[in-house]
């Protein structure tokens, strides 16, 4: 077996050192370890590393093999993008100040390329969870009372699509005898419930409506550099998984061109301007959905290189969007407006972003988004070709035109503040770069897709067509801009739903569960307490229920009622009523052997009456 540094292990290992630096020192190894594990990335060979045998998970079918590093096209294509946009990301987050923000960051993308190396579904989901949890920081570092709510309900999402996915995976080992992770087989019926199980718990991931509201919920209350760490990754390692477990699902194809709609229309109703871009994120995944739903080798290379792309120009936004939050702390459009006068280089690394996710000739989104529509109109898919054009058209209308024009260009809002400090400028500069290098000279990120690319993105009619679809677009935009005007709106989402049935549900277990259980809390008690006062003194505790049935029955005859009764009294003087919650040892064992018994008759009686 090869030797072989895994990637994601320079960035677990390399945040332990984090917290005991300081000054420049900390800045330049923060921006080496990226730069390392590109390195590293580049002097890769292809094969499967790593292998390490995992004899203590014993299901059905005896042992199995954990493969932490599976190294091919697909992986790498992910594994580089993952590693250039860290790159970016730090050194736009230098000036961030808590040293738990970089370690979390690090922890974060260290196991989101654990995810994408990982072949085997055990590694995958022990990578899966560490990014779940370290990401959270990302979220509650912001310190305010909104983004501990939100990364809760984020955490609490992502507890249930981790549980969803390890019962797929438990499920998959005992039904096939193996945790390779490779394409799962399509089918009906319960045989494949594993593979189903599995999909739900990468959906989540991938915030497939209705379980997505998790992402514009916490998203845009991350600090102005988590929001720009949490647009790139996880998303992303749910799109990765798609395109290795699911290829050619249909399925998938129609989910990712419901997702391309559903994105663009709360993206339009947002007031928030990231928020804006968290719902621009679920409509751009759907592009990636629908791409791994084809599974034809064009599709898989669209789908990937504009997950290569998205990474680059989603971030970029985030980044400008961060950099408003942290000159002028304000993320709502109606709050904005007229910044391009006082902050000219994010406005313009905005409009970078902007172009390039609009798939605006000579930027890097026209050169990958159309991969996959090229791809989807070969599979003669003419009704979700539609869709996704009038998608393109409205990606343009909401991260294209909206969300610049009324953060830089509506009506000025008198904040005077300058660009962001130097470290945000060159994070955004690179990140611009490469958008723009991409966009005009495509031919290294094609050279890295999973298959051999024959496609060429610059012809005349494609070109036409896009400049036409985004002039018809901008156009509705402005003859629109009454009906788009800053308004204080709040949307309601599927979370609206969520949270009342959970609300309901929690009311369910404070009022009436708790009611019933203190109902057979209370007639417990009395029977406990009937045993422990009989036990004080059986043989007068034996008299006074003789007594007191006597007098029940003898009710009518009134000599022998009035005996009973006398008795009663009589022995009620002796023998107090008062129950002591204390017993001897051996009263205890006697109770315990007469439940105990009581039990294995009822558990016996069960066998017998059932098998």
């Amino acid at each position: 077996m090869a030797e072989w540094l895994h990637p994601g292990l320079i960035f677990l290992l390399g945040a332990l050192l984090i917290p005991i630096l300081r000054g420049k020192v900390k800045s330049a190894y923060l921006i080496s370890l990226p730069i390392f594990a590109f390195i590293d990335l580049l002097l890769t060979t292809k094969g499967v590393f790593g292998d390490i045998p995992f004899a203590t998970l014993r299901l059905k079918f005896g042992d199995y093999t954990l493969i932490f590093g599976r190294v091919d096209n697909l992986s790498l294509v992910f594994g580089y993008i993952f590693v250039i946009a860290c790159l970016c990301m730090i050194i736009y987050a230098l000036n961030e100040r808590k040293d738990g923000i970089f370690v979390s960051a690090f922890i974060y993308v260290g196991s989101a390329i654990g995810v994408v190396f990982a072949g085997d579904l055990i590694s995958l989901y022990i990578f899966w969870e560490i990014m779940a949890f370290s990401s959270l920081f990302l979220i509650w570092y912001r310190g305010t009372e909104e983004a501990h709510k939100a990364g809760f309900r984020y955490i609490l999402w992502h507890l249930f699509g981790g549980c969803v996915l390890l019962a797929g995976i438990i499920m998959y080992a005992q039904a096939t005898g193996s945790i390779v992770f490779n394409a799962f087989t399509w089918g009906l019926g319960w045989d494949y419930l594993p593979s189903y199980l599995i999909l739900l718990g990468f959906s989540l991931n991938a915030a497939v409506p209705p379980i997505h509201a998790w992402l514009s919920d916490a998203y845009p209350e991350a600090t102005y550099s988590g929001g720009v760490f949490l647009s790139a990754f996880t998303t992303k390692t749910a799109v990765y998984t798609m395109l290795r477990g699911f290829p050619g699902w249909h399925i998938l194809i129609y989910l990712g061109a419901m997702m391309t709609i559903y994105g663009i229309i709360y993206a339009l109703l947002e007031n928030d301007s990231r928020r804006i871009l968290a719902y621009s994120i679920i409509n751009q995944v759907g592009f990636m959905i629908a791409g791994a739903g084809v599974g034809t080798p064009l599709a898989i290379n669209g789908a990937a290189a504009h997950a290569f792309c998205h990474i680059l120009y989603k971030g970029l936004l985030w980044m400008s969007a961060g950099s408003v939050l942290y000159m002028t702390g304000r993320t709502k459009c109606t709050d904005l407006g007229g910044l391009y006068k006082t902050m000219p280089l994010t406005t313009a690394f905005c409009m970078v972003g902007a172009l390039s996710i609009s798939a605006f000739p000579l930027f890097s989104g026209f050169t990958s988004k159309s991969m996959t529509i090229e791809a989807v109109a070969e599979a003669h898919l003419g009704i979700v070709w539609l869709v996704l054009i009038a998608a393109s058209a409205g990606v343009f209308l909401h991260a294209g035109i909206k969300f610049p024009y009324f953060v830089f260009f509506a009506k000025d809002s008198g904040i005077r503040v300058r660009d962001p400090p130097l470290n945000q400028i060159v994070g955004m500069g690179i990140a611009s770069f490469l958008c723009i290098f991409l966009g005009v000279y495509p031919v290294p990120l094609y050279a890295i897709l999973p298959y051999h690319v024959d496609f060429t993105p610059y012809t005349l009619p494609h070109v036409v067509e896009t400049l036409s679809l985004l002039s018809f677009s901008g156009l509705a935009f402005f003859l629109c801009l009454p009906l788009l005007k800053r308004t204080q709106t709040i949307s309601l989402d599927t979370d609206w739903l969520f949270r009342v049935l959970g609300m309901r549900f929690i009311w369910f277990c404070e009022r009436p569960l708790v009611t019933f259980a203190e109902i057979i809390d209370g007639a417990l008690r009395k029977i406990a307490d009937f045993f422990a006062w009989f036990a004080n003194n059986p043989a007068v505790a034996s008299r006074m229920l003789v007594a007191l049935t006597g007098a029940i029955v003898f009710k009518p005859f009134n000599p022998l009622n009035e005996k009973y009764k006398r008795d009663l009294d009589e022995l009620k003087r002796v023998y107090s009523d008062e129950v002591v919650h204390r017993m001897g040892i051996g009263t205890g064992v006697l109770l315990a052997l007469i439940f105990f018994t009581l039990y294995l008759f009822i558990y016996l009686s069960y066998g017998v009456l059932w098998r």
